[in-house]
């Protein structure tokens, strides 16, 4: 599993750290893709800061990644997530996701796909998501 990785944002200077962005992205994988053309990632970002931030978009050099939100058993494309203060992004399967999708190479199991989280506020994330076998299922909700 990922380590937690944390970012803190520009605040008003308070102490308290409550006026301030203060990401951390934990549970990154991708499931091995059984298409060689798309692939899904899951991951959580946790905002413990008193300031929104907002997923702006998603980049990797394996293609071209977009935030999809799963409702009434549909998908859509969704751009601009945000994150709220004290709240979690939950990218899990069946929900939320990242996908992947015009892949230049289709990654496997036991790999990491370097993937970078562009916020608004906090600017770029980089996250490594390991790649998992297929049927890959977290204990913690993913």
């Amino acid at each position: 599993m990922t380590g937690a990785l944390v970012l803190a944002g520009c605040g008003s200077g308070s102490d308290s750290g409550d006026s301030q962005v203060e990401l951390s992205v934990s549970g990154a994988y991708i499931p091995q893709p059984v298409s060689d053309s798309m692939a899904a990632g899951f991951l959580t970002i946790t905002n413990k800061g008193g300031t929104k931030d907002e997923l702006t978009s998603v980049t990797s050099d394996i293609g071209e990644v977009t935030a999809h939100e799963t409702v009434d058993s549909s998908m859509r494309e969704v751009k601009n997530v945000a994150i709220p203060a004290h709240g979690q992004l939950v990218f899990k399967s069946g929900g939320s996701h990242l996908m992947f999708e015009k892949l230049k190479r289709k990654p496997e199991e036991g790999e990491k796909v370097t993937v970078k989280l562009h916020f608004a506020e906090s600017g770029t994330v980089t996250v490594e998501m390991p790649v998992k076998s297929a049927t890959y299922n977290p204990k913690t909700g993913h």
